[in-house]
């Protein structure tokens, strides 16, 4: 399944059946004749969020069924990526499958150096010419100012401890941030394991405060597209 046929089913779910039905356990009885007992343990993954281990936090991880074929991005979103990256040097955090970033090296012709990092590499496609680290982008392994470009799509949702995520996108990347995260309200029953949501711009805005003086952050499709140049100074 793709980013586009999700966004759809996306819009019905969040945005037409009211917070009464989708927070109702007869949305749960409905839910699970898809996920079974997985949207349970969704509900209580996100209650527990503040007391999770490691190890519980990686299992459900491991055990979530992939939802979307090689990448959680749009079309829309990859282009924009795409036009968006500058400089020699480029970083995916969350790279997953690594299929976003072997997109930017194929449409860059392969030129430059080009990184992907996840806590879990295994399922990382063996790309040519690309880097993979496994690591967690609370504790990014690398220099201050590293990447030219750094992008970071649909991991934000997913971290109790953001703001310090974004500290450290922010420290790595030498010259412009990218960030890309779904446009969603939060239920207590849902598909997907996260912990924020954001249901408008401004909401993501709030979450990258302080925001740099050249930024952007817009709509595309139901996902958030924000773009910094971090060698500009902080409001």
């Amino acid at each position: 399944m793709n980013r586009e046929t999700t966004n759809r089913i996306r819009f019905v779910l969040e945005d037409l059946l009211p917070p009464v039905v989708r927070d109702s356990s007869l949305f749960r009885g409905a839910a699970s004749l898809v996920w079974g007992d997985h949207i349970s343990r969704l509900a209580s993954f996100r209650e527990r969020a503040p007391f999770l281990t490691d190890a519980e936090y990686e299992r459900l991880y491991r055990d979530h069924p992939r939802v979307h074929e090689g990448t959680d991005n749009s079309d829309a979103c990859i282009a924009r990526i795409i036009a968006d990256t500058v400089g020699e040097s480029v970083c995916d955090v969350g790279c997953g499958t690594g299929a976003l970033i072997r997109q930017i090296r194929d449409a860059r012709e392969g030129q430059g150096r080009y990184t992907g990092v996840d806590f879990v590499v295994e399922d990382a496609a063996a790309i040519p010419g690309v880097e993979y680290v496994a690591a967690r982008i609370e504790e990014l392994p690398f220099e201050d100012n590293a990447f030219d470009t750094v992008i970071c799509t649909h991991v934000i949702e997913h971290l109790l401890d953001y703001r310090c995520a974004i500290a450290e996108l922010r420290r790595v990347a030498a010259r412009r941030l990218i960030i890309v995260v779904p446009r969603e309200r939060e239920y207590r029953y849902s598909f997907n394991p996260h912990f924020n949501f954001f249901p408008y711009t401004h909401s993501f805005l709030r979450a990258m405060h302080p925001v740099p003086a050249v930024h952007e952050c817009v709509d595309i499709g139901r996902d958030i597209y924000y773009l910094e140049d971090v060698a500009t100074t902080v409001q």
